[in-house]
């Protein structure tokens, strides 16, 4: 029986010798990161989207991950990709560019594109409380969303709730990566939407001063809300990110 949601399977579009991981966010599923996917292999990139350990099936089994699973799925993809490329760009949305920095530090890196990315201090009820609330409310709604382009955020597929035992891990890979920040030196892109009240732009304000690399950048962009590879300036977000990869690709080895 097929249990992975429709329209959320992993991708892999092979090409050329530099390679592309592409990573989800917290309860999102490869689906968002696909049409950024499709981009970048028109380019001649080899590009693959993962799913995310717990993630594109049923909520119940996010319940049971925790932040080192979600980071092991990442590496999984680096290694596939090293099968077939010379270097390999990391780039993630949300919970997936905290990972895709925190795996930089792994794997080689040629750089990593890490957009609306969560790093600041998670309140204390979250972190501490999530865990034994979530014998009591294991699940939390999600708001309807109010992005810029309606029909893609219709389109979207991904959890319609939050498991609460796992906002508890998303909150330890925040601390997780605080504590990693200056130890990063990879060239880094970080692109985050003005218009963000979920994971507002001063997150990535505190990773750009944080991070030792002496390649980096941060755009800021308007016409979005937090799922910027898919809500209405996404076209912006994939033509940033593509510039950049293509930099590294043509960096000397």
């Amino acid at each position: 029986m097929k249990r992975i949601m429709a329209g959320a399977e992993p991708f892999f579009f092979p090409g050329g010798k530099t390679g592309c991981l592409l990573i989800h966010g917290f309860t999102g599923t490869p689906f968002e990161m696909r049409e950024l996917g499709e981009h970048l292999a028109k380019q001649g990139l080899s590009v693959l989207g993962p799913r995310l350990f717990g993630h594109a099936t049923e909520p119940q089994d996010l319940i049971r991950a925790r932040w080192p699973d979600w980071l092991a799925s990442v590496e999984d993809g680096c290694r596939i990709l090293q099968a077939t490329c010379d270097r390999i760009v990391l780039l993630g949305l949300s919970l997936g560019g905290a990972l895709a920095l925190l795996a930089s530090r792994l794997v080689p890196s040629a750089g990593v594109v890490a957009m609306s990315t969560p790093v600041l201090q998670t309140g204390v009820l979250v972190r501490f409380a999530a865990r034994p609330i979530s014998l009591l409310y294991p699940f939390v709604a999600k708001r309807p969303a109010t992005w810029r382009d309606s029909q893609a955020a219709a389109e979207r597929v991904a959890y319609p709730c939050y498991p609460t035992r796992a906002v508890a891990e998303v909150a330890e890979v925040q601390r997780v990566l605080r504590s990693q920040l200056a130890s990063i030196d990879c060239p880094v892109l970080l692109i985050h939407s003005r218009e963000d009240t979920f994971v507002p732009p001063k997150n990535s304000q505190a990773i750009l001063a944080g991070i030792r690399s002496a390649d980096k950048e941060l755009l800021l962009i308007e016409r979005s809300t937090h799922v910027i590879t898919c809500d209405a300036a996404r076209e912006q977000v994939f033509e940033a990110a593509a510039r950049f990869v293509r930099r590294q690709s043509e960096r000397p080895m």
